[in-house]
């Protein structure tokens, strides 16, 4: 039975583990634990992203066999994978909550241009916060989420995404007093 930090000495060997049931369902009972743990940090404990992702890196491994090419141990190289979907998936939330932002500007519409003038400040200085902190902010503060689902929903732990919104919310009164120029 292979562990999963076997180190291979090349993608055949890995091939072969895969082609093996035997060999592959002891491969996989060893390392999915890793993967598991590996990703279940970084998403701050969100049980269901956690395997989503673990699961996407484990069939996307298995399907690129073949380009393992046995510089690091098949664990490693799956944690790899893993960590690219987790940078994919910060990048999705990225674009979904830019794209959040066009629907709450379409909503609020002022009965003045003094209110306008209002709501474009708030805009901009929202604008200005790192996507990260935007997004926390947002959904704590817009949409009204408890810091714990704020967390769950940016892969955070709960005193992390605190901290996140602590900052945001000094970062947000820094930008809202000096709006930019352009």
């Amino acid at each position: 039975m292979p562990a999963p930090d076997r180190d291979f000495q090349a993608s055949e060997d890995f091939v072969a583990i895969c082609a093996d049931d035997a060999a592959f369902r002891a491969w996989y009972d060893a390392a999915l634990p890793v993967v598991y743990g590996y990703v279940f940090i970084r998403v701050g404990g969100d049980h269901a992203l956690t395997e989503e992702l673990t699961q996407q890196a484990m069939v996307r491994a298995i399907r690129a066999r073949a380009t393992y090419d046995g510089r690091a141990k098949t664990v490693a190289w799956v944690c790899g994978i893993a960590r690219n979907l987790l940078i994919d998936h910060h990048r999705r939330l990225d674009r979904e909550q830019r794209s959040l932002f066009r629907v709450i500007v379409r909503e609020v519409e002022p009965d003045h241009a003094a209110g306008l003038a209002e709501r474009d400040t708030l805009l901009e200085a929202l604008r200005r916060l790192p996507a990260l902190q935007r997004a926390a902010m947002v959904l704590r503060y817009l949409d009204g989420l408890p810091v714990r689902q704020v967390a769950i929903a940016i892969g955070k732990s709960e005193k992390a995404t605190e901290s996140l919104l602590s900052r945001g919310r000094e970062r947000f009164r820094y930008m809202y007093d000096r709006p930019s120029d352009g």
